[in-house]
């Protein structure tokens, strides 16, 4: 056999092999449509390819932007896709009608959602925590009353941004499931997102967060990213990172096969980027997590990743939290419509006062720092009793203005009649001012009362009246709290025609009852 001959049959051997001989040709190199923050990979990427032949070239994307162009499956024509995490595109492929085998996936690294914090912030954030372990709750305490502003990838793009705002709502159902659609039924975001500053995707954040150090006092990302925007330096200040006690979504890196006739490059480099030895180097070089057995962290991962919190398992879930997330910039304007008839003397009123008192920071649990008002929200109080015995605006912007609405609250000053139907329709004419001065603003009514209506229209009255096409702010939802003797089933049918719905206090507390129907819209 000629020199040439043999020549040819060892490269021939070789590229069937994918150890190098030949890795210019088109057969040795995969098209990756690629997470945006996956570029901290391009050094090591080099090295898989000298040492199995195959050239990735990858193409970036926010990770739900590139799980949305996935499906329907074949749309896209890259061999791989390498994503933060494949539970969107899974949930998106289960819901579109495919019929067969999802591609292969294999994870190769982890990394969850965390907040990177200036020092001193940090510090506020243990103090204000049960034993010093922070969650959610507690960062969304500090947001709501103007404390914490932070960077923060956009949900409906990046995967970073995706796990965060579920493990938040996650934690705020306190379920220990996944979340259900029930759950998201009322915002408990709001608070926390009142202090975003949002970018695309979460190597955007970082670009954010350098710009206006001085702006902000944080960054929701990736464990690893947060490790590695300390380790380049160039802040002012480090990063203390906090790993909230509640969890987070895991991201684990899978690569998937799109191309199946790409099956034996694509295991290739699944093979090399599980080695032990290439385990280490991500490490190093990323701040990712080993999903490779008995692989030790290295000294910035010896800290526990934390709780496991789950994806939703049903895509209507998803669509709830992004919708909420979309509502975020929107100013908010919640209208409590308040009984102040004689039976809510002593006791009642005494809870009532207890509830605002809780709305207003008072309520330390987590459930209350989910719920509390939130800078830059606008609530209305109307007083009622045989009519309307007090009306209050305020624009919550610090500490004196929810000092007014307590005050507003504690007066003595009840009437003998309840006109239930009457005080509601005031509250749909104060909604249609304050519409009238901000159409985009997201407006709902809460309507509580103790006892029955005794004067002005009926609950019949009121929805013949609801229901005219001229009714103003007729879009806006009124969620009922019952009290008291108060009749359960007017509350629930006005509630649930107008798009609402009511939350019996008799069978929890006012109290509880604000705060699961709080912030709804």
């Amino acid at each position: 056999m000629s020199r040439l001959r043999v020549l040819g049959a060892v490269c021939l051997l070789a590229a069937t092999a994918l150890t190098g001989c030949g890795s210019d040709s088109p057969e040795d190199e995969l098209t990756v449509l690629a997470s945006s923050e996956l570029v901290d990979m391009q050094p090591l990427l080099d090295e898989l390819r000298e040492d199995t032949g195959v050239r990735l070239r990858l193409d970036y994307q926010g990770t739900v932007d590139a799980s949305n162009a996935l499906v329907p499956l074949g749309r896209d024509h890259h061999d791989l896709a390498w994503l933060s995490t494949d539970s969107y595109f899974q949930l998106k492929l289960a819901t579109s009608g495919h019929t067969g085998e999802p591609p292969l996936s294999k994870h190769t690294m982890v990394s969850s959602v965390a907040i990177g914090v200036k020092p001193a912030i940090a510090t506020a954030l243990r103090a204000g925590a049960v034993n010093g372990q922070v969650s959610w709750a507690d960062i969304a305490e500090m947001a709501a009353t103007g404390q914490l502003r932070f960077a923060m990838a956009d949900p409906r793009h990046s995967g970073s941004g995706l796990t965060a705002l579920i493990g938040v709502a996650t934690a705020a159902a306190a379920t220990g499931k996944p979340l259900r659609p029930e759950d998201v039924t009322c915002d408990r975001l709001h608070g926390l997102f009142s202090g975003q500053v949002a970018a695309d995707t979460s190597q955007d954040v970082l670009e954010a967060y350098r710009k206006n150090e001085g702006g902000l006092d944080g960054v929701v990302n990736y464990e690893s990213t947060l490790l590695s925007l300390n380790a380049r330096g160039g802040l002012r200040t480090p990063l203390e990172i906090i790993r909230p006690k509640d969890g987070a979504v895991l991201s684990e890196y899978p690569v998937l096969l799109l191309n199946p006739a790409k099956r034996r490059a694509y295991d290739a480099v699944v093979e090399w980027l599980l080695r032990p030895d290439n385990q280490r180097k991500i490490m190093a070089t990323t701040f990712r997590r080993a999903v490779t057995a008995d692989v030790e962290p290295i000294e910035e991962l010896r800290v526990p990743i934390g709780t496991a919190l789950y994806f939703p398992d049903r895509q209507e879930v998803v669509d709830k939290l992004l919708t909420y997330y979309e509502s975020q910039s929107k100013t908010r304007d919640v209208i409590f419509v308040l009984d102040y008839s004689g039976s809510m003397r002593g006791a009642s009123i005494a809870a009532l006062r207890s509830a605002f008192e809780g709305l207003s920071g008072a309520d330390t649990s987590d459930s209350g720092k989910f719920a509390r008002f939130a800078n830059g929200e606008q609530v209305t109080v109307v007083r009622f009793a045989q009519g309307i015995v007090g009306e209050q605006t305020v624009a919550v912007t610090k500490p004196a203005d929810l000092d007014a609405l307590r005050r507003f609250v504690a007066v003595e000053d009840f009437g003998e009649g309840t006109a239930v139907w009457a005080a509601l329709e005031r509250g749909y004419q104060v909604a249609a001012d304050h519409l009238r001065e901000d159409p985009d603003r997201v407006v709902s009514v809460v309507l509580m009362t103790d006892g029955l209506n005794n004067a002005g229209p009926s609950a019949e009255d009121f929805l013949a009246k609801w229901s005219a096409p001229d009714f103003p702010a007729r879009a806006v939802r009124t969620y009922t709290i019952r009290f008291g003797e108060a009749s359960a089933a007017e509350l629930d049918r006005v509630a649930t025609t107008t798009g609402g719905h009511m939350v019996d206090a008799t069978a929890t507390s006012l109290s509880t009852a604000f705060k699961e129907i709080r912030g709804c819209d």
